[in-house]
């Protein structure tokens, strides 16, 4: 009966017709495409798909392009917040960070997928630019005009086009003018980035850390001068983030290298750089010249910043303790050493945090003289140092001057002078109280019985 009952249903037409009932795609085939009303149809529905798509697409893509979209996710929170407290801050992210075009555009997209990735599988320690990701000039050039001479405050004198015509990248110079080199200091790690409000990045944001320092240029030029061209290496113009640098510092500290090897290099390390240092700074002030192509002098750049003129006086260099004494705050507005090194160390930003309230407590609080903070200064600044080191011409000869210098040093400020060179007593080889003085000639040498006014206790 079943079988007799399936060849009946198969003889019912009502149900043949139901199996041949056509698809979507015998119905397009079965539409009349010479009816003008038919084809006006698939035009209207085939619009209506395309702004669906594309436009859909299109919105997608101008969202992710945003810093709304990048302040997302709580990794980007110091990037978007510096961003926001930026002289860049109308302009979206990708106006720097993706070449122009929409090729560019849509192979960023696929390539950052990866960070979506990184996002899901484990927030990343520390956001870094790669050598890969440096910003072109391309991206530059869209708002900025190379045809620049001189910096915005019209001091340095900079030929922007030569730069840019020698191959000299923009971010050689401009590296920390959005995120303020916050990678190469350290402060962007996941420990920190709840801290990060836009408040807290315009404390962090720092001309120093803003615009070129001094150091950057010298060094730059200092390696010309050597028949270098080191902008031809990516991973010059991209600050090195404080992470991988420890990383690489572990990797070549191995567990046969001996502590004693270990603090003979870097002391090594620390005295050829401070020479380096040294030898730059009297470049600079005229002390030390060099048949060069690029000359190291203040003036070659500056305009406006310039030697001040009670600096000019005959025997300034000898005779300038009582000015420093005085006028401290004002000579390390420009006798720093942050301005004359490229290297930025690695900070704390809580502890930048601590150090910004208190300045702001003190804004009002004066310098006053202090010979005790002026010693300290003169050996740790290697500006002070470069020439503290140099026996002064006022000492005359060694034989003379040990027998007739009793009269210069006859009371105790005269004394403190002394001192801003000379230890009273001999330096013990792992004192870390005081900075170390650049001289080793110290009183107790010949004194050693004490000075006649010394103060007993």
């Amino acid at each position: 009966m079943a079988f007799w009952g399936k060849k009946n249903k198969e003889k019912d037409p009502e149900s043949k017709e139901k199996k041949k009932k056509p698809g979507l795609w015998q119905k397009i085939k079965n539409i009349n495409w010479k009816d003008p009303i038919n084809r006006w149809k698939l035009l209207f529905a085939s619009l209506v798909a395309f702004i669906i798509i594309f436009g859909g697409g299109y919105g997608v893509i101008s969202f992710t392009n945003s810093p709304t979209f990048c302040a997302n996710c709580h990794e980007m929170a110091p990037e978007v917040t510096t961003h926001t407290a930026s002289a860049h801050s109308e302009i979206t992210c990708v106006q720097c960070h993706i070449k122009p075009g929409f090729v560019n555009m849509m192979t960023h997209k696929v390539i950052s997928l990866k960070e979506v990735y990184h996002h899901v599988m484990g927030i990343p320690e520390q956001i870094v630019q790669t050598e890969h990701e440096a910003v072109s000039d391309e991206n530059c050039l869209q708002c900025h005009s190379k045809n620049r001479l001189v910096t915005a405050s019209k001091d340095l004198i900079v030929n922007h086009k030569g730069h840019i015509e020698e191959g000299v990248p923009c971010i050689s110079c401009h590296a920390g003018v959005v995120h303020a080199k916050m990678a190469a200091r350290g402060i962007n790690t996941e420990e920190v980035r709840g801290h990060w409000t836009v408040d807290v990045a315009e404390q962090m944001m720092e001309q120093k850390y803003l615009a070129p320092n001094m150091g950057t240029c010298i060094d730059c030029h200092d390696k010309v001068n050597n028949g270098e061209k080191p902008w031809k290496d990516v991973a010059y113009l991209v600050p090195p983030n404080a992470e991988h640098v420890e990383k690489e510092v572990k990797e070549k500290t191995t567990p046969a290298t001996t502590e004693a090897t270990t603090e003979e290099e870097a002391t090594e390390a620390i005295a050829a750089h401070e020479e380096k240092t040294q030898e730059v700074i009297l470049q600079a002030i005229g002390k030390q010249t060099k048949d060069v192509k690029l000359s190291m002098a203040c003036e070659t750049c500056h305009q406006r910043v310039k030697v001040p003129q009670n600096h000019r006086v005959a025997n300034w260099n000898g005779d300038h303790g009582g000015t420093a004494l005085q006028e401290l705050d004002q000579c390390v507005d420009c006798h720093q050493d942050s301005k004359w090194i490229r290297d930025i160390p690695k900070e704390d930003l809580v502890s930048l945090l601590k150090m910004a309230e208190v300045k702001e407590e003190d804004k009002d609080h004066k310098y006053t003289a202090n010979i005790t903070v002026v010693r300290e200064q003169s050996r740790i600044n290697k500006f002070c140092s470069a020439c503290h080191s140099e026996r002064p011409e006022s000492h005359a000869e060694s034989e003379t001057w040990l027998t007739s210098h009793a009269d210069k040093a006859a009371t105790p400020d005269l004394k403190a002078e002394c001192l801003v060179c000379h230890d009273r007593e001999k330096p013990k080889a792992d004192a870390t109280d005081l900075a170390t003085a650049p001289t080793d000639v110290y009183c107790q040498y010949c004194h050693r019985t004490g000075f006649k006014d010394d103060v007993k206790k």
